[in-house]
């Protein structure tokens, strides 16, 4: 099946620059190592956040003297932002040009993260909260189309690795800098430390190369669309556990608003939720597999947090350290499946790191039945192995199955992929807890994401049958 035609974008007026190539040695030049660190930098900004501030929940709500479900909108108000402005910031990178607004959102981030230190209130931590969203959807929006800027083709599988790395080191990193940083300040500290990070990540990308910019008007209407639904869904969701009647009117509200707008964007050439990308069989499967794989993931560690603690009896850090080896051992299989990626077929090996990932956390449902801590850590290397196998040539080949001139819809959607994935996994994981009695809870929820892994993997095997990864200019 061919790509669908698309326009071909208008170049400005004056931010049309094109970056330096990497050059015949394939290193890449000054400028590009700058502006990759800068990229780097600003993920780890959003990531490091995301941890510790996760981890910081109990203090917030005994030293804010508010409920932990009050407290979790710390977190919440922080992630509907996020999902409400993807695909804006999207549309508005390529109006305006991918490197003014990604510099804009982590000024934004950077920003608002001065605003939750002096923070006197609640309210006024999670409208705080909510503005650094704002700033990190420009981030996460933009970040595969910039990598794709900044490196040649041949390298981006490897650039991809080296963000897949990040990520997992600031995952690994956060919970213990949080528990750090809580031991000896004020919880405002959690987010006075993104203030000298995000002023070195703004100068690191001055760098930026400026790339091209369309001439095509924004659709406010269909942007407010997408917010409406994707704030009706997280509410929605947020609100089905306490009142289910109205959970479930606010996720009606949200299914119509993303009706309207998929109706409203069908024949749009260059739409806002890319339905027109999502017409190219090898990304649709990338998308679907991303989803069930970071489900996967997320529900996968629940389950075993619930079954370290409450049937093993481990403490908190002693759970902690033994999660750790599963995002180590993704940093570590991330750059290698970044290279591989780059000369094998990106299908094959989204199937193996998939099949890994599922086989770990079967293993892991199995070992349920032993009253020993060490198998089930060796089943979550496993499972960090599959997933950081699965992770780097499956972005990959989400971000060449488009053309260039859609690459930040291409990563608007990555990014939606990944968070509605970890969303689905949390939400399968909570019905578990619900539905099933305590005792069998982390061994039932991981047989539940072992088949969302497995399916995955079906995904990944269609893509072989595809014919792998579509390279395009």
């Amino acid at each position: 099946m061919q790509l669908p035609a698309f326009r071909k974008p208008t170049l400005p007026r004056g931010d049309a620059t094109p970056h330096p190539q990497a050059d015949a040695s394939g290193s890449l030049e000054p400028e590009q190592l700058w502006a990759l660190v800068g990229v780097l930098l600003a993920t780890v900004l959003v990531v490091l956040d995301g941890t510790i501030v996760n981890v910081a929940l109990p203090t917030l709500s005994r030293e804010l003297q508010i409920s932990a479900s009050q407290a979790i909108w710390v977190v919440t108000a922080y992630q509907m932002a996020l999902v409400m402005a993807l695909f804006p910031c999207a549309a508005i990178g390529d109006r305006v040009g991918h490197r003014r607004l990604y510099i804009g959102g982590v000024a934004v981030f950077t920003l608002a993260s001065a605003l939750c230190v002096m923070a006197p209130s609640f309210g006024w931590l999670v409208a705080a909260r909510f503005i650094q969203g704002l700033g990190g959807a420009s981030i996460m929006a933009l970040n595969a189309a910039l990598l794709r800027a900044i490196v040649p083709q041949r390298m981006l599988g490897q650039a991809i690795g080296w963000t897949a790395l990040t990520v997992a080191l600031s995952s690994a990193a956060g919970p213990t800098i949080g528990a750090v940083i809580l031991s000896l300040a004020d919880w405002r500290w959690l987010f006075a430390v993104n203030l000298p990070v995000g002023l070195l990540t703004l100068l690191a990308l001055r760098r930026l190369p400026r790339g091209v910019t369309t001439t095509k008007p924004l659709d406010l209407f269909s942007m407010a669309l997408n917010a409406l639904g994707f704030a009706m869904l997280v509410l929605g969701v947020d609100r089905l556990a306490i009142s289910p009647a109205e959970g479930v009117v606010l996720m009606v509200v949200a299914a119509a608003a993303f009706a309207a707008l998929v109706v409203r964007e069908w024949r749009v050439d260059a739409p806002l939720i890319p339905l027109d990308l999502l017409r190219v069989p090898t990304f649709r499967l990338s998308v679907l597999a991303s989803i069930c794989c970071f489900g996967a993931q997320i529900a996968g560690i629940v389950a075993l947090v619930f079954d370290f603690q409450n049937r093993l009896g481990e403490s908190a850090l002693v759970t902690g350290l033994a999660l750790t080896p599963w995002p180590l051992t993704v940093a570590v299989a991330a750059p290698l499946a970044g290279r591989l990626a780059d000369r094998v077929s990106t299908a094959a090996l989204c199937t193996f790191g998939a099949v890994c990932l599922a086989t770990g956390l079967l293993l892991a449902a199995w070992m349920t039945q032993e009253q020993r801590l060490l198998p089930l850590v060796a089943s979550t290397v496993l499972c960090g192995l599959g997933f950081g196998f699965f992770q780097v040539p499956n972005n990959r080949n989400m971000l060449l199955a488009a053309p260039r001139a859609r690459s930040a819809a291409a990563g608007g959607m990555q990014a939606t992929a990944r968070l509605s994935g970890q969303t689905a996994g949390a939400v399968a994981s909570s019905l578990v807890f619900h539905l099933v009695a305590a005792a069998h809870a982390p061994r039932v929820g991981l047989l539940v994401v072992t088949a969302m892994a497995a399916l995955g993997a079906l995904f990944s095997v269609m893509r072989v049958a595809q014919g792998g990864a579509v390279r395009t200019g």
